[in-house]
């Protein structure tokens, strides 16, 4: 006997003949086809609901934009910039240029001087009678009566630029100056200069125990007379002391030998290089 054939409760009948039909199994089984259909009906209506729900949403939203007012896109013009017209710049009027006035007959002077050989006739000075109504130039030139003494050339007033410009002052010959003829010297020469110093610095505690060592620079004057003034250091100080120490040695220095200019004895500038270093 097949027993697909057989109806289910039929089945369940012969399958729990003589067994416990309270135990729940059985229960389970005449009832599975029903919760089979209920779960098919359920999941079939849940889909159903979803289906319906898109759907209607889709409806109102379509329908919602046809009611909306049409979105118009203006395009964007760009104004007209106005070219403001360039100024014409009008060059200024060129300058006027006097025409000098005449010079005036000029003749060469040259200073006399006493040779003991004949003198060219073009070389020989002027006389009195050749100087008359004549000025004293650098050289022998003809011109117009009541002329200019000197060519003040092309200009607004009558000469050049127009500009009086002042002659530099000489400079004091007393004054430090930076370089001469003969440069002043330490009595001795560099060798008595260099004995010196070994004999009379003394290397600063401080500096030697920093380690500190260096070229120190020092500046000072040495005057008509031969004294040393204005001792200063110049360039980057080292530190330790060792610019004082050199200071001190420089002030203490004997009369030099002043330097010369023309034969003259003048105050200059004097640099002078002063080494520390410590001993290995």
């Amino acid at each position: 006997m097949d027993s697909t054939k057989i109806p289910g409760n039929e089945f369940l009948d012969i399958l729990f003949y003589g067994r416990n039909k309270d135990y729940g199994a059985y229960e389970l089984r005449s009832r599975y086809d029903k919760r089979v259909r209920n779960a098919i009906i359920g999941t079939a209506s849940i889909m159903l609901v979803m289906i319906g729900s898109y759907v209607l949403n889709n409806t109102l939203m379509a329908a919602g934009n046809e009611h909306r007012p049409p979105v118009v896109i203006k395009p964007t013009e760009l104004a007209a910039l106005d070219i403001p017209e360039e100024k014409k710049i009008i060059p200024p009027p060129p300058a006027v240029q006097n025409t000098p006035p005449p010079l005036a007959a000029s003749i060469k002077v040259t200073t006399p001087v006493i040779v003991d050989e004949d003198v060219q006739p073009d070389e020989m000075p002027p006389k009195n009678a050749d100087m008359v109504d004549k000025v004293i130039g650098f050289k022998t030139a003809d011109g117009v009566e009541g002329g200019s003494d000197i060519d003040l050339g092309p200009g607004e007033l009558g000469g050049g630029a127009g500009v009086v410009q002042s002659v530099a002052a000489a400079p004091d010959a007393n004054g430090p100056v930076t370089t001469v003829e003969i440069m002043p010297e330490f009595p001795g020469g560099e060798a008595a200069l260099g004995k010196y110093l070994n004999n009379n610095m003394r290397y600063p505690h401080v500096a030697q125990e920093n380690d500190i060592q260096g070229t120190v620079f020092i500046q000072f004057v040495v005057n008509r007379d031969g004294s040393i003034t204005d001792v200063k250091t110049v360039g980057a100080a080292k530190g330790g002391g060792l610019e004082e120490e050199a200071k001190r040695v420089v002030s203490k220095m004997p009369k030099w030998k002043p330097g010369k200019q023309n034969g003259q004895n003048v105050a200059v500038y004097f640099n002078l290089p002063i080494r520390f270093v410590l001993g290995q």
